[in-house]
């Protein structure tokens, strides 16, 4: 028999589920942006083609193998029946095949992949295959441990787990319009709402990340539900049920009201995911409190806590924020997680304020401490991000914690939906990169912007603006805080005299008018190399500079420095500009900076570890040409010695 009859009910749902973006607030009443979907932005060539191609193509493929071999997909077969083997790995194995689903289901936004999908497929049916009846599902927390489920969810990853379900399930549905994992993912989280909560059972997310998973699940299915248990979790109202220790409620991030928070502390990734959360209760409720947390703590970490790479938390000991202004390089943990949860809160507060000094954290973040987290070949990652490094091994296929690769697969695939947003006044150009956006206006005026650039290399961005008619509304062009004398100029079809105001660094920059199809839009970005010191308490990087230029962080690394040793060397601040010099078969196409530098003829090494302080040691040094790359790049030759704060001398002012 013929459903003919679910077609006026299931096609409009499916065609809303397909207008989504990476997350949908087109219905949050508190959101000032608007996202659109994956599929609506095609990416020309340009710096994110070559890593969006080898992420289809090499990292997806293999890394699946990977979690294949370390019996990831086998925990699941196992439950079935289908295979007699042992569990393998970490209690939070399932998030990261669940991450990698994630990863697939973006990749098919952007057009089919057969094999990918099939293989999703297969997955899909493995995971449900092993769910039961309740709607329960997670590979550890069976068997000999069923009795302990939810009795230690300060670090259980239960939810963790359904949370990263719950992604990969509404990612899938609106690439695909396939339900199967979405509907087995509102099994488990009725099953949550149903049994848990301030008069059943406590929960907690020991690790947040199921508050903005299952915000995202009322937004795509509508249940109150589960928008109210996202914020029963962030009220943190179980501490005294569960017994929480001071120590648990600080590591975690949880586990107490998120809006008593003053300052990031504890787990890097944990704070980040709950802001995440935090920040979509906070658009679909408008709840100040909420508000007036984020800002606290976003001006805590930009000001006090954050790399110039985008990269948060500092400690290895409990991968963890250290006190204000602990920033050391060497010994950085950086983990690429981390700098992807300071993407991904970046992104929603940008959803929320409209300011463009959350995109600046979030280009700062992709196109530093997230880029670097996999290598150039695709098949080779960084769980941590140092900001020096003595030549230790930093990048690996594969690691019993692997939340690094899929994440950093998923954050590939999606963002062709970070570039552009909208409202009611227009488009808002969050990123710059050869792209076409087919989408419309939310009066629903078909449009198309095209967009050419070498951005991060050139500074040149040229867009063409295609309304289907004439239309009024404005153009938001992102003006990165960095970007002083930036140049921005019209041309029109029609006589048109175009008087803008000068672009102001660190905000959008709105163009107003009748717009007509083949209006043009011209953006000059100076992209000049610029020295930046850090603040003085950041004892670590006192005598030193960082070096920058557009978007990117650069550094020294060894193998450009051969005829001796970087840590001998400081950059000669002489009142000479830096040389810079693009070579296309370096790195992937790479633009070098060269400049003078001076390095000691004895090395420090040689000299003794404490000397008096009036006591003067001779130390000649000769003049030499330093060559800095880009931060993302280093580590992809071999193992050696790099450093992001180099030593400065000074020849006269400076």
């Amino acid at each position: 028999m013929r459903l003919t009859w679910l077609l006026p009910v299931v096609a409009p749902m499916l065609l809303a589920a397909q207008s989504q973006g990476v997350v949908d607030v087109s219905h949050s009443p508190y959101a000032k942006l608007h996202t659109v979907p994956v599929h609506a932005v095609k990416m020309g060539d340009g710096f994110w083609s070559s890593r969006r191609a080898i992420n289809l193509e090499k990292s997806i493929p293999t890394l699946l193998a990977e979690l294949e071999e370390h019996g990831v997909v086998d925990n699941f077969l196992r439950l079935e029946g289908r295979k007699n083997v042992p569990r393998r790995g970490p209690l939070y194995t399932d998030s990261d095949l669940y991450k990698w689903m994630e990863a697939v289901a973006f990749v098919l936004e952007s057009g089919d992949q057969p094999k990918l999908r099939a293989e999703f497929d297969r997955l899909t049916g493995i995971i449900l295959a092993a769910q039961e009846p309740s709607g329960y599902v997670n590979t550890y927390w069976t068997e000999e441990r069923t009795s302990q489920r939810f009795t230690e969810m300060y670090r259980s990853h239960e939810l963790y787990c359904l949370g990263h379900l719950l992604q990969a399930a509404i990612a899938y549905y609106r690439a695909t319009g396939d339900r199967k994992l979405l509907d087995g993912g509102v099994r488990f989280a009725n099953y949550m709402v149903e049994n848990f909560g301030p008069t059943k059972r406590p929960a907690l997310t020991g690790h947040p990340e199921l508050e903005m998973a299952l915000i995202e699940l009322y937004r795509t299915v509508g249940d109150r539900r589960y928008l109210d248990f996202a914020g029963y979790l962030l009220s943190g109202v179980e501490r005294e049920r569960l017994h929480l220790t001071d120590d648990q409620v600080k590591y975690m991030f949880s586990g107490e009201p998120f809006t008593s928070r003053s300052e990031f502390e504890g787990h890097a990734v944990r704070a980040m995911y709950a802001s995440c959360g935090a920040t979509d209760y906070y658009m679909e409720t408008g709840d100040a409190s909420y508000l007036k947390t984020l800002e606290t703590l976003w001006g805590d970490l930009v000001k006090r806590k954050m790399y110039i790479t985008g990269g948060v938390g500092s400690r290895q000991s409990g991968e963890a924020f250290g006190e204000a202004y602990e920033l050391p390089n060497a010994q950085a943990y950086g983990e690429s997680c981390a700098a992807i949860g300071n993407l991904m809160w970046n992104w929603r507060m940008l959803l929320a304020r409209g300011e463009s000094r959350f995109a600046d954290v979030i280009e700062r973040a992709l196109y530093n401490g997230i880029d670097s987290g996999m290598s150039l070949s695709g098949t080779l990652y960084c769980y941590r991000n140092p900001l020096e490094s003595s030549g230790e091994k930093i990048r690996n296929e594969w690691y019993d914690t692997t939340c690094c690769p899929p994440n950093l697969e998923r954050v590939l695939a999606s963002l062709p939906g970070y570039l552009y947003g909208t409202n009611a006044k227009g488009v808002y150009v969050n990123l710059f990169h050869s792209s076409t956006l087919d989408w419309h206006l939310e009066d629903g005026t078909a449009l198309q912007i095209t967009q050419q650039t070498e951005y991060p290399w050139k500074g040149a961005v040229d867009f063409t603006v295609n309304p289907a008619h004439d239309a009024d509304f404005s153009l938001f062009l992102r003006i990165p805080a960095w970007a002083g004398g930036t140049g921005v100029s019209m041309k029109a079809p029609a006589p048109f005299a175009a008087r803008l105001d000068e672009p102001k660094p660190g905000e959008y920059f709105e163009i107003h008018r009748r717009w007509q199809p083949g209006d043009k839009v011209h953006v000059d970005f100076e992209l000049r190399p610029r020295l930046v010191r850090a603040n003085p308490l950041v004892r670590e990087d006192a005598g030193r500079v960082a070096l920058e230029r557009g978007p990117l962080v650069y550094c020294l690394e060894q193998p450009d420095q051969p005829t001796f040793n970087l840590f001998d060397a400081s950059l000669l601040i002489d009142g000479t500009g830096f040389v810079s010099e693009f070579q296309p078969d370096l790195l992937g196409g790479v633009l070098l900076l060269k400049h003078h530098g001076t390095v000691v003829d004895v090395p420090f090494n040689g000299e003794p570890l404490y000397r008096g302080f009036r006591e003067q040691i001779e130390r000649s040094g000769k003049k030499v040409a330093l060559t800095f790359i880009p931060y993302y790049a280093w580590a992809n030759r071999a193992p050696s010695r790099m450093e992001v704060w180099v030593p400065y001398t000074t020849v006269g002012s400076e």
